[in-house]
């Protein structure tokens, strides 16, 4: 399955952004959701994930509160509303996607089999 993100840009801290991903099927059916960062020499790091069979949406520690994940009125498309942005949210976002993962692994990268291009979201302080 290909994925496309968007969304990413630059902005000043304290602003907002709202990114997409986007599936080239025609819904997203029974696949779990991620969306990963990673900055420049550090690993990919998950910040949400969304399974899509029940709605349920995980949110890393570090972005609770700031970042929503939410799926799309299009059964293909998934946001992630970013908010409150700070210097280290600087990173590529990345979304990925998988059907066969087990409940409790969304947080690894290693589970996610299909993965988008990524969009560069810059924070300026």
């Amino acid at each position: 399955v290909q994925l496309q993100a968007s969304g990413g840009g630059l902005v000043q801290a304290g602003g907002s952004l709202r990114l997409s991903c986007a599936t080239s099927r025609r819904a997203f059916g029974s696949y779990y959701v991620g969306w990963f960062r990673q900055a420049p020499g550090k690993e990919r790091e998950f910040v949400a994930a969304i399974s899509w069979t029940d709605g349920r949406t995980y949110h890393a520690d570090s972005v609770k509160g700031r970042f929503t994940m939410s799926r799309g009125k299009a059964e293909n498309t998934v946001y992630l509303q970013i908010s409150s942005l700070n210097v280290d949210d600087t990173a590529v976002y990345l979304c990925a996607a998988d059907s066969g993962m087990s409940r409790g692994s969304y947080y690894s990268p290693t589970n996610y089999a299909c993965w988008g291009q990524g969009t560069l979201v810059t924070v300026s302080s």
